[in-house]
């Protein structure tokens, strides 16, 4: 999503816990805040190169600023909002995905046997986080009509409805719904957008490592999981949130639950493959409600 709002020219503040001197609770160290703000900065000069040959001019833009921040500490999330304003004065576009709690999932299990500690640690990193850095950033985006927030979860709030086999993983994936429906009541006078969004079944880096495949050999993994045949790439989900803050009209959505695939239907943008795949059109459809139909048929 950063290096997709990079492409686009957007000057895009990248925030979270890990760092090249400091690894988070999630255990990724080779996935850190200035890595990802090097590819904003690199996609975005890409884009100017293209465009001034092109003719259209270099376009300004299309840098990544690496922030450590804890989104659970209020003090650094006022001091990460309070820089932006001090350095640029305003801001457009707040993509609130703040997450971290894949690594305490027990899938399957009654809440009486879940690990409590682990289950309530999910509720402080995937809402408390996102309630906190609305708090902090929203006034800075209220200062300006037009403002998006995109609040980014896991399953839309239709899909939601099937029980997610955890319950403290359920009330964590579906709080950004409300929060977006909330939150785009409380801004309506004020111009501003608020949704929440999701992947499809996303092959992100850490997905990829569990089926032990790459991003070049991922339908390998088809043999281990069927359903990672509807898989798509990170860039899906960017382009959704490139689409979004370009469209002049999109106030439309706000409130609404909305993924990936949907919006590439609406905006007309494909994943880097060239297909469209439909995660949750397939599951509602095919895994769900039985229909006589494969992943291929979704993409």
């Amino acid at each position: 999503m950063a290096v997709e709002l990079g492409r686009a020219g957007a000057l895009v503040y990248v925030t979270g816990r890990t760092t090249r001197d400091r690894i988070s609770e999630v255990g990724r160290p080779t996935e850190t805040i200035e890595q990802t703000a090097e590819l904003v900065t690199a996609a975005g000069e890409a884009a100017r190169r293209a465009s001034a040959e092109g003719g259209g001019g270099r376009r300004a833009g299309g840098t990544g600023i690496a922030v450590p921040t804890d989104h659970l500490e209020p003090t650094q999330v006022k001091a990460l909002i309070e820089r932006i304003d001090r350095e640029q004065g305003r801001l457009d576009i707040l993509v609130n995905s703040v997450w971290g709690g894949d690594h305490l999932l027990e899938f399957h299990t009654k809440l009486w046997d879940l690990d409590l500690a682990d289950g309530l640690r999910m509720f402080r990193l995937g809402i408390d986080s996102h309630v906190i850095t609305g708090h902090y950033a929203l006034p800075l985006m209220n200062r300006r009509p037009g403002g998006l927030l995109v609040e980014v979860t896991d399953g839309t709030a239709s899909f939601n409805r099937t029980y997610r086999e955890n319950l403290c993983f359920d009330l964590t994936k579906n709080a950004p719904h409300r929060i977006a429906f909330g939150l785009a009541a409380e801004v309506k006078e004020l111009g501003g957008t608020v949704v929440s969004l999701t992947p499809g079944f996303l092959r992100s880096e850490a997905m990829l490592d569990h089926f032990g495949v790459t991003e070049e050999t991922w339908r390998e993994a088809v043999a281990k999981e069927p359903h990672f045949a509807i898989a798509e790439s990170p860039a899906l989900i960017g382009r959704a949130v490139r689409a979004l803050a370009a469209d002049p009209d999109k106030a439309r959505w706000t409130g609404r639950s909305l993924s990936s695939g949907q919006l590439a239907k609406e905006y007309d943008f494909t994943d880097t493959d060239g297909s469209r795949p439909d995660c949750f059109g397939y599951f509602e459809d095919v895994v769900f409600g039985g229909k006589d139909a494969t992943a291929a048929d979704y993409r």
